[in-house]
């Protein structure tokens, strides 16, 4: 273990300022602040900081948080804040995976440390001012958003595997790949990804009371039936007009199997929402009360199109709402794209208010590829113009 990542193993108490003065004379000395315990132990071996094919990347920010006494006073945690302020000064990553597979803010979670404390919210704000250098370096684009991992030094590789199934990150793969329906799930059938689950219904409950007011003739709008939970729910608030944009070809058959095309107050919007709900713009003659967005194989690029979209249809009194797996995977990426997303939407004149609400996921994850929610809490959007 190298002498930087030995201090921050905190082994004298109290925390106090000479802590500080250490990190910062070894990090102006040229030592990385990215430097890992495994290119320390690489070193040790042969002199080189070559991992080879170590995925795990063990930064000082992560002894830091995996070090932190339980019992950190308010004088400590000041300084705490300041090593970790100089840690990304220096260039520390805030989302890389360690030896055991957790990120920064898992540690700090696991030490006693509040999701709204400073020391978790610091990692957060690290995350949000990333994503916003990313896309200002890049052009607009979206950095981080399909990889809880940086960019440097090592970032974990995608297995052959993953490598060949695309379904859920693209989205003309996923439109021509089979669908099945199950006991409480929806799964690509070849591969088994999970496209939605019946755990959602509670979410869905809530997203449905959000997009439809009491008391108002509505018109509402959901992108993605999936398996049709919201737009059921939906129903029972007896929409004057309930228009459903889906594209897979599988679900418009159920849809037409189920009935919803012969329901007198549905439209069916066939085809992806980019073409469908455009169309309704030219026409101008159709806006919604409430708009719900839920699809597969579809990324965070695409709601940011898909904003500019909604201000031209909603209401100005209108609500609307999002199925909330955005980071979802990882608890830290999870809370900064909670962040990313109200600061995106004021662009738009629109302001975002979340509901936090506990999720329970049993066991249906058994079923299925891969999970795509794996927090024990769900943030729900409330999105109106300012």
């Amino acid at each position: 273990m190298s002498d930087l990542h030995h201090l921050l193993t905190f082994p004298t108490r109290p925390i106090g300022q000479d802590y500080l003065t250490s990190l910062q004379e070894y990090l102006s000395s040229g030592i990385p602040s990215t430097y890992t315990l495994e290119q320390a132990a690489a070193f040790m071996k042969d002199g080189s900081d070559d991992v080879g094919e170590s995925s795990s990347n063990t930064t000082p920010l992560h002894i830091l948080a995996r070090s932190l006494p339980l019992d950190l006073s308010q004088q400590e945690t000041d300084v705490v804040l300041e090593m970790m302020n100089t840690l990304f000064e220096y260039g520390a990553g805030w989302n890389f995976i360690d030896y055991e597979n957790k990120t920064i803010g898992d540690l700090l979670l696991e030490r006693n440390q509040k999701r709204d404390g400073p020391l978790y919210s610091r990692v957060v704000e690290a995350g949000v001012t990333a994503e916003l250098l990313h896309r200002k370096i890049n052009g607009g684009e979206i950095e981080f958003i399909e990889d809880p991992t940086d960019v440097e030094p090592q970032v974990i590789e995608p297995t052959e595997e993953e490598i060949a199934d695309h379904t859920a990150d693209d989205q003309d793969t996923y439109l021509d790949t089979k669908l099945e329906y199950t006991e409480g799930f929806l799964v690509t059938k070849e591969n088994r990804d999970g496209v939605m689950m019946d755990w959602e219904t509670d979410i869905m409950d809530l997203a449905a009371k959000t997009i439809c007011p009491p008391a108002r003739e509505l018109t509402v709008l959901n992108i993605g039936f999936g398996m049709g939970i919201i737009d059921g729910l939906i129903q029972s608030h007896h929409p004057h007009k309930h228009y459903i944009c889906e594209a897979h070809p599988d679900v418009l058959a159920k849809m037409k199997a189920d009935g919803w095309y012969d329901r007198p107050n549905v439209v069916v919007l066939e085809g992806r929402w980019q073409d469908s709900l455009n169309a309704l713009l030219d026409e101008g003659t159709v806006f919604f009360d409430g708009i719900y967005y839920d699809t597969f194989s579809e990324h965070y690029d695409d709601m940011l199109d898909l904003y500019s979209v909604v201000v031209g249809l909603l209401k100005p009194d209108g609500v609307f709402s999002f199925f909330n797996g955005l980071g979802a995977d990882r608890s830290l990426c999870y809370d900064v794209y909670r962040r990313i997303v109200a600061l995106d939407v004021q662009d738009y004149g629109l302001e975002c208010q979340y509901t936090t609400v506990p999720v329970t996921i049993d066991q249906q994850w058994h079923s299925v590829k891969r999970s795509y929610y794996n927090c024990n809490y769900y943030y729900h959007p409330r999105i109106t113009f300012r």
